[in-house]
């Protein structure tokens, strides 16, 4: 296998939030590992995507979730870089022809943390009526079918973003992701909501590279440092995702657990507005993830009915 070197080096592409950033500089240590090389034999291309570049308006108005992404496909077709490094909640469940998404690398913690004015008073201290800031529709839909009392306002921006409106006084609190967090080093008051509170997005917590689909030299590499018990847990969720035809438009929920040889996937949907959730849990053997992510949502929608996903504010 032809390694990259440092005359010639594998060009990793990323968005340019610093999460992003530290996302590409863990791909590239662990390629570097696996393979003794130097980090010089590989750069970082940065790309900035209509998502990044739209930051005033909800991500339902421009587009959904390809906004994070189709800047950097693009880039990998032509050849621009050789993969692409993504958060997997990020993604569409389609991809451009000629591209593939079968690497992953271990799974961080799948929570969302609850960040408030107050420091690390939970998600229960909440005064009635306070304002809690948040651009997700799941956890916005999430919230609000716990607390309809409260006032949902939208909070787009990345992680330091967020945390200056925090601290500007936009809102009263916020969600983040844990394994954002985690990932940066940011060592701030927060509450971690457990899955049974607030079931987390579909593939929270999960770093995919993308490639070409014809590179052979790069898929023998990414090969080195796949987690194969991510791509287990991924494959139940987003078939689950794919079968509700899941975008940023739609309050989806899911998470599958890993015990031995089984599998158990939770999954959830809510109308916009929150004033109703349904859920359901399903388990079977870890080969059958990705048809399992698929009955269990069949057994919602039929549950749903017409229209449970129509818009309503």
């Amino acid at each position: 296998m032809d390694m990259p070197d440092p005359q010639s080096p594998l060009k990793i592409g990323t968005r340019g939030s610093p999460l992003a950033l530290a996302q590409a500089n863990e791909t590239r240590a662990r390629l570097a590992d696996a393979f003794r090389l130097p980090g010089e034999a590989f750069t970082i291309v940065v790309i900035k995507t209509t998502g990044d570049r739209v930051i005033d308006r909800p991500l339902k108005e421009i587009g959904g979730k390809g906004l994070f992404t189709r800047e950097i496909e693009e880039a990998l077709l032509s050849g621009g870089i050789d993969i692409a490094v993504h958060s997997m909640k990020d993604m569409p469940v389609d991809q451009p022809d000629g591209l593939l998404l079968d690497t992953y690398l271990p799974r961080e913690d799948v929570r969302d943390a609850f960040i408030s004015v107050n420091g690390d008073a939970g998600l229960d201290a909440l005064a009635e009526g306070a304002v809690v800031g948040t651009s997700s529709l799941r956890r916005k839909a999430q919230l609000l079918h716990r607390r309809p009392d409260l006032d949902v306002v939208e909070f787009r921006g990345n992680v330091q973003t967020r945390m200056r409106k925090l601290e500007d006084g936009v809102a009263g609190a916020t969600f983040l992701a844990m394994a954002g967090l985690n990932r940066l080093g940011m060592d701030i008051p927060r509450s971690a909501i457990p899955p049974e509170t607030m079931l987390p997005a579909i593939a929270q917590g999960a770093i995919g590279i993308e490639r070409r689909a014809d590179d052979i030299r790069v898929a023998g590499m990414l090969e080195a440092i796949h987690d194969a018990a991510t791509g287990q847990r991924l494959a139940a969720e987003r078939a689950f995702l794919a079968a509700l035809d899941g975008s940023c438009e739609t309050p989806i929920a899911g998470l599958a657990d890993l015990d031995g040889k089984s599998l158990t996937l939770r999954g959830e949907i809510l109308r916009t507005d929150g004033s109703e959730s349904l859920s359901d849990v399903i388990d079977g053997p870890v080969e059958d993830g990705a048809d399992m992510g698929r009955a269990l949502a069949e057994r919602l929608l039929a549950r749903a009915g017409p229209g449970f996903f129509d818009w309503r504010d």
